[in-house]
């Protein structure tokens, strides 16, 4: 089976090395010559906007995926009329727009932010008075790893965050007092099959991802089982089938949607490692009918995205205590500042053992 890939980022690259051992062949397509998925399977270097390079590019697919969300939609609609997308175009759709989503989520009762759309100045003022301070200003479309937001905390900073980002569709969301950021990663199969990773503690540094915990600490068999209820509801209105991910907000109990993924998520990576099957290899299975691998979780895991800069690799693997696993990937990538380059994995005994051996490394 051929399998094409929509983008040719570390997620795909991923996605391809858990497919091969399953005897799948991949290709991807990309905007940048300089895509790391190039590394493992043949690179189509085009433009999204191109019909006939992309066209050309599903010649011979079997199948087609994605490793982003920002696929244009009508780019996904074309080629989803020649050859077989899992996740559909509808999931795509659903999860490029903020307000779709939202409006998505509490339509089946799953509690989000409040929020409000924004598409004048007249709307801003109005949505701050009904939502108040503090909030986010965050663009519908296109912003990831805390780009195209502004955190507005007093009332002094509504005009710079208008200023900042005015001029495209806006929505503005309540802040929430949380207690800690979590994310449950979800897959269902072309057979309706569905399987769930523990829930993850994330801890961000200006939006970015820099380290999840697995399983969350002091998880409850009933968080658990809300965030499944959640993911569920979601995966089956959407018949959906592929890797989903949800991030939320913790309170007590209760959470609180913040967004969703249409694919495999940087907070599953721990997955390769720490997991029966990572979350790679259950979507390649879920997308091609096979059945879904175990999610089983058996020790506490840990794992670091490597942002900016790559450390000594003797330093990272070198370890004098043989009950500590420390994993890492090297994604390939020129470094700049706050770029995802890699991550490490780490597996102990205990969540104590665990949270030193990070600790070090960080």
């Amino acid at each position: 089976m051929n399998i094409g890939i929509l983008g040719g980022g570390q997620l795909g690259r991923m996605m391809a090395l858990a497919g091969y051992p399953l005897g799948y062949r991949f290709r991807c397509f990309d905007s940048s010559p300089e895509a790391v998925a190039g590394h493992v399977m043949p690179l189509t270097i085009g433009s999204f906007q191109d019909l006939d390079a992309l066209a050309s590019f599903a010649q011979g697919l079997d199948l087609l995926t994605y490793e982003f969300e920002n696929v244009p939609l009508w780019a996904a609609e074309f080629l989803a009329m020649q050859v077989t997308m899992h996740p559909s175009p509808l999931a795509l759709a659903m999860s490029q727009d903020r307000v779709e989503e939202k409006t998505f989520f509490q339509s089946m009762g799953i509690p989000t932010a409040p929020f409000a759309a924004i598409n004048s100045r007249e709307e801003y003022d109005a949505a701050i008075k009904q939502i108040d301070i503090p909030a986010v200003l965050k663009t519908c479309r296109l912003g990831y790893d805390g780009k195209g937001q502004f955190v507005i905390r007093s009332h002094a900073e509504v005009e710079a965050a208008w200023a900042k980002l005015q001029g495209v569709p806006l929505i503005l969301e309540g802040f929430v007092e949380f207690d800690r950021e979590v994310s449950i990663i979800a897959i269902r199969s072309t057979e309706g099959e569905t399987r769930f990773y523990p829930l993850v503690q994330n801890f961000h540094h200006e939006g970015i991802l820099q380290k999840s915990l697995a399983p969350a600490p002091n998880l409850t068999p009933a968080l658990q089982e809300l965030a499944e209820d959640y993911a569920r509801a979601t995966l089956e209105a959407l018949e959906y089938c592929g890797v989903l991910a949800i991030e939320f907000f913790q309170q007590g109990e209760k959470l609180i949607v913040n967004e969703m993924a249409p694919r495999v998520h940087n907070s599953g990576h721990w997955t390769i490692e720490g997991a029966a099957t990572s979350q790679f290899e259950n979507h390649i299975r879920a997308i091609t009918g096979l059945p879904l691998g175990s999610p089983h979780v058996t020790k506490p895991v840990g794992m670091l995205n490597l942002l900016g800069t790559i450390p000594e690799r003797s330093k990272v693997l070198t370890t004098t205590d043989t009950a500590i696993q420390t994993h890492l990937h090297i994604y390939g990538k020129n470094p700049l500042p706050g770029r995802k380059l890699g991550h490490i994995t780490v597996i102990a005994n205990s969540e104590y053992e665990r949270d030193e051996a990070l600790t070090k490394l960080q």
